[in-house]
């Protein structure tokens, strides 16, 4: 199956991290599909990406947080694209710095749970069975490091919810040890930004985006965790194939 017969469905694909992997799986020649609750940040996707690649892009407002909402999505994303052969999940948020835990309300735990572990869940239970039962399907999480340390003081609800989408993600390589999907993790242990926000030691997301695609493109590995912890690890992934 040629990169242009395959269609990739991209959960948090109009983030920083996931903009970068949707930009490199367009350039390759892939179809790609984004939702998003947020218009406003489809639109901002559309103005990135390579302009000789849009037409391959479908962009689809809609809640995959929800049991509900992602079936409804589901529904319109396949009258619109036909089929999902791959899917990269980088769902969460780049950054949370709200104080100590003794400064924060149950609220505020209940939003980083929902948004790191309950929309992994869902969309996971949703779209999974589209690619499940294919060897040549794939489906990929991006994942932090910051679930197995404090980045600094103040984050530590981060760490918790980050933490709760690795062991997630454990769960699903041993609950589904013999299932035909190639089912892989990437593990970013460092920052990630776009260009023009780079700070000493982060990834360049679209280096990130090109080292994700490739995983996606080769689907020649399974129940895999790929750390990185540096650009030196993007590289050996790209330019080596060692995955």
């Amino acid at each position: 199956m040629s990169n242009a017969d395959r269609v990739v469905l991209a959960l948090g694909g109009a983030g920083t991290v996931g903009s970068g992997i949707v930009k490199a799986l367009l350039d390759k020649g892939f179809k790609v599909a984004v939702i998003s609750r947020d218009n406003s940040r489809l639109e901002k996707l559309r103005g990135f990406v390579s302009p000789s690649s849009r037409d391959n892009l479908t962009t689809l407002v809609g809640n995959v947080g929800s049991e509900e909402g992602a079936e409804v999505v589901k529904h319109t994303l396949l009258k619109s694209v036909g089929k999902v052969t791959d899917i990269v999940s980088s769902l969460g948020f780049s950054w949370w710095q709200g104080g100590p835990p003794h400064t924060q309300t149950l609220k505020e735990l209940h939003w980083v749970i929902e948004t790191l572990l309950f929309s992994t869940f869902v969309s996971w239970k949703v779209f999974f069975p589209l690619v499940r039962d294919d060897p040549n399907c794939t489906y990929t999480f991006i994942t932090g490091g910051a679930g197995e340390k404090l980045l600094m003081p103040g984050t530590g609800f981060l760490t918790v919810g980050a933490a709760s989408t690795l062991a997630f993600c454990q769960v699903l390589r041993e609950e589904y040890p013999e299932v035909p999907c190639k089912l892989n993790q990437v593990k970013v242990n460092t920052g990630v930004a776009p260009p023009e926000r780079m700070a000493p030691g982060y990834l360049n997301h679209l280096d990130l985006g090109e080292a994700v695609a490739t995983l996606v493109e080769r689907k020649n590995t399974t129940h895999t965790v790929f750390p990185v912890n540096s650009a030196a690890d993007l590289k050996n992934v790209i330019l080596e194939g060692n995955i």
